[in-house]
């Protein structure tokens, strides 16, 4: 069926509301309108949906949730999961607690319990809460740190992490199998409530899970000591975090909590950043203005669902706060539990760290100074998750760390994804140490990096939208795949490796060997000098992002190498 006809099906049938039938009529003039709206079905893709928000098959709404979760619940059944149910949570985006409901009286109507939480939670108490309750899967509709136009809905299985191969195209098979969306299942909420398949989860769910937060604190008396003089400005961004995150910290004891007033409550429209994402700067603005006025030691910021976690810290030096990307945090956090694990003499000899293939180098460094082991995954916290499954399963290591560049960490193994929530409690425990040491969190990353080197890395971004958009990201793949550099910006390719085809070619000899992970459409270049390329396209957004990292001799140094690196590789793109 081509867009026009599917347009015109959704106009005709009266399955679908008289305010999603009203919105479609308004646009019957507009052909692009009405193309981006129906040249596709929304994609579900190996997370789950994520799309903007409105009427059409190539759309967040309740049709396209509802059709997803059904292929869920098929799935499900096809398990024999009905009574262990599906935990749901939601953040504050436009829509989330009715795409929340939608998908739990859908679930219900097919006889599978669901478990709601009362108000909005982070994403990573989802991945948590569905452990604790026994459940088979887990929801959590939310379009992380996307545009206010954008929802999303995301899939966890029973272990706890988002769905992984096989299990996710097997969902992803049987979500794209239903064409006819009248054949998803729905029912009304009172009678789902009243057949025990509607339930709310109760608040000692959230006892629970800062208790488990808690446990992981390796100096509590230091956080109680520095925690009266501490002074930490944060910001939820008008999502999920506030609560949990001014909780724990609390009960850890960190008095002096200055919340930014502007973005403390929940808002979908999120009226004071138009991109509700840690990594960009202009969501600090507010943050930073309250921090100088405070004199604040720390500034943090979780974006809307609370899993990832943006850091400013103070310079001595210069009395100015400072950016640390992801990659910056997430060195600093791994260097310091692993530092005051072998301290304590808990560091156990069979520990391993993980990070994603496009995560700073420094991270093997720091494994190799410990000793622990250090696993690679593909892009996407749920492959770190899953290797904490497997490490359980096979017995092989014990979990001590993970993270990935895009600002996602996770200490303990309370939940298989990140967890915003406890990278909050680990970077004011972190500054509490090295404050009674006489030095800032900035002070300290400076001294991580006299320590391992100077590795700075870097994202730049195309984002390119629509059908047009998606060919071109499609055609720019298929040219670096076919046409691999062996030399740019002065450095030589050593490595191509192509996940895709699950390829590495040594350039030198032409000797090709499987990468050792899953299939995706991922391209890497190792070149000399410690220099790195991976290209991949988004897996939630129409974008393609190029990842480099470097390593110099001094920050200085390590920025001009990779601003070099950077231009080097848009040029050959961009031509």
């Amino acid at each position: 069926m081509g867009y026009l006809e599917n347009y015109k099906e959704w106009c005709n049938n009266p399955y679908f509301d008289d305010a999603t039938r009203a919105e479609l009529k308004a646009i019957e003039h507009d052909d692009n309108e009405i193309k981006e709206r129906f040249y596709r079905d929304l994609e579900f893709g190996t997370g789950g949906l994520r799309g903007i928000l409105g009427a059409g098959s190539n759309r967040m709404n309740v049709y396209t949730v509802r059709k997803a979760s059904q292929g869920l619940a098929n799935i499900i059944k096809k398990y024999n999961g009905q009574d262990k149910g599906v935990a749901i949570a939601y953040d504050s985006r436009r829509r989330s607690t009715e795409f929340a409901n939608e998908a739990a009286l859908c679930l219900a109507a097919n006889g599978i319990k669901a478990y709601v939480f009362p108000s909005l939670r982070p994403t990573p108490e989802l991945s948590f809460a569905l452990r604790t309750l026994g459940c088979i899967a887990g929801i959590v509709v939310t379009a992380s740190h996307n545009p206010p136009e954008y929802n999303g809905y995301k899939v966890y299985w029973e272990d706890g992490a988002q769905i992984t191969a096989p299990k996710d195209k097997e969902i992803i098979t049987e979500v794209n199998s239903i064409t006819d969306y009248s054949t998803c299942k729905t029912m009304d909420k009172e009678s789902a409530s009243v057949l025990g398949l509607y339930n709310v989860i109760g608040y000692d769910v959230d006892d629970k899970y800062i208790e488990e937060l808690k446990k992981l604190v390796i100096n509590p008396e230091v956080c109680r000591e520095m925690g009266k003089e501490m002074k930490i400005v944060y910001t939820p961004l008008h999502g999920t975090g506030n609560i949990p995150a001014r909780r724990v910290l609390k009960e850890i004891g960190f008095e002096n909590v200055y919340v930014v007033p502007e973005q403390e409550k929940p808002d979908g429209e999120f009226p004071t950043v138009s991109y509700p994402n840690p990594e960009d700067p202009k969501a600090f603005a507010l943050a930073l203005k309250l921090a100088k006025e405070v004199d604040a030691d720390l500034v943090l910021a979780t974006d809307p669902d609370a899993d990832r976690l943006g850091v400013y810290a103070k310079d001595s030096a210069t009395g100015e706060y400072v950016s640390f990307t992801g990659n910056m945090s997430g060195s600093l956090v791994c260097e310091y539990e692993l530092s005051m694990k072998k301290e304590l003499g808990i560091l156990p000899a069979d520990g391993a760290v993980v990070e994603t293939i496009v995560t700073t180098d420094m991270c093997k460094a720091i494994a190799k100074e410990y000793n622990m082991a250090l696993i690679e995954t593909l892009t996407g916290f749920k492959f770190i998750g899953e290797q904490i499954k497997l490490f359980e399963q096979q017995n092989t290591y014990k979990y001590q760390f993970g993270f990935e560049e895009s600002y996602g960490l996770l200490i303990g193994t309370h939940a298989r994804d990140k967890d915003a929530i406890v990278a909050v409690m680990a970077l004011c425990e972190a500054a509490a140490y090295y404050r009674k040491k006489g030095l800032t969190l900035w002070d300290q990353m400076l001294n991580i990096y006299k320590k391992y080197g100077y590795y700075r890395e870097g994202l730049h971004t195309i984002t390119l939208k629509g059908m047009e958009g998606a060919e071109k990201i499609k055609q720019m793949m298929e040219d670096l795949r076919n046409n691999p550099v062996k030399e740019l910006a002065g450095y030589k390719v050593l490595a191509f490796k192509d996940y895709e085809k699950d390829t590495v070619l040594d350039i030198a000899t032409g000797a090709v060997t499987p990468t050792g992970l899953p299939k995706s459409n991922v391209l890497y270049y190792q070149f000399d000098d410690n220099a790195w390329c991976c290209v991949r396209p988004s897996g939630t957004e129409p974008k393609i992002k190029f990842y480099m990292g470097v390593k110099g001799n001094s920050f200085e140094n390590a920025g001009d190498k990779l601003k070099n690196l950077t231009d080097g590789f848009l040029s050959l793109v961009e031509q």
